[in-house]
């Protein structure tokens, strides 16, 4: 039977459905009370380099009264630093919310508009209506609330170093289940970056159906532009 305790986290918070890992969108929302005056959401992206799989973006309100030690830039945090506070953040924040855009979104909208897209559904995902959204970066996504663009936003508004951690420990993981499908790519190592042992691995397996066609390293292994490792023929006059 669960204790009390256990079942008022419960009643707080609650994990709603998720869509199989990979599809044209998958979020993760927490379930909270009523909104109060002056949320700020927080939010950020990873995946955009990549050479396959989705970009994912996730959106943070935090909870002043439950702190979270240690928040960074992701990218600052090893991988089991990460983890660690993916399942704090989750617990703490007052909402949270993961989105992606597909890898098909991606290659016909370009990255950067799938990136705003997978940004606009995380915002969209959250429970809670901020009044405020502050993104990493220089760019903002088409919201109903007000946006603001803040560079290096990841290491200075704790939010978006929330919402940097939920993007890449969720990414990272949805590349591990690319790695049980297709292990010959090491997608469990490179992520999906454009690394020398994944570039060999295209070129000796060809590209995957998660490979971003709209990326040169790609569109090379699928003979769509010349390879420029090799030599430009010599025109004859």
């Amino acid at each position: 039977m669960p204790s009390p305790k256990s079942s008022k986290r419960a009643e707080r918070v609650q994990v709603a459905a998720v869509v199989p890992p990979l599809a044209a969108e998958q979020q993760l929302d927490l379930l909270c009370p009523v909104a109060p005056i002056g949320l700020l959401a927080g939010v950020d992206e990873a995946g955009r380099g990549p050479l396959a799989g989705p970009v994912v973006a996730a959106a943070v309100i935090l909870d002043e009264r439950n702190p979270i030690a240690g928040l960074a830039d992701s990218k600052k945090l090893s991988a089991r630093q990460r983890e660690r506070l993916f399942d704090e953040i989750r617990a703490k924040a007052l909402c949270c919310s993961i989105a992606l855009a597909s890898v098909e979104e991606i290659d016909q909208l370009n990255i950067l508009h799938a990136t705003m897209l997978a940004m606009r559904r995380a915002v969209e995902g959250l429970r809670l209506k901020p009044s405020l959204v502050q993104v990493d970066g220089n760019r903002v996504p088409p919201l109903a609330v007000p946006a603001q663009a803040i560079v290096q936003g990841d290491a200075k508004v704790q939010a978006i170093s929330a919402a940097s951690i939920l993007a890449k420990v969720h990414r990272d993981r949805l590349c591990d289940e690319l790695h049980q499908a297709f292990p010959q790519y090491g997608f469990d190592g490179h992520k999906g970056y454009p690394t020398a042992d994944h570039i060999a691995a295209l070129r000796q397996h060809g590209a995957t159906p998660h490979h971003r066609r709209s990326f040169g390293p790609v569109k090379v292994v699928l003979g769509l532009v010349p390879d420029p490792s090799l030599p430009v023929p010599a025109v004859r006059r």
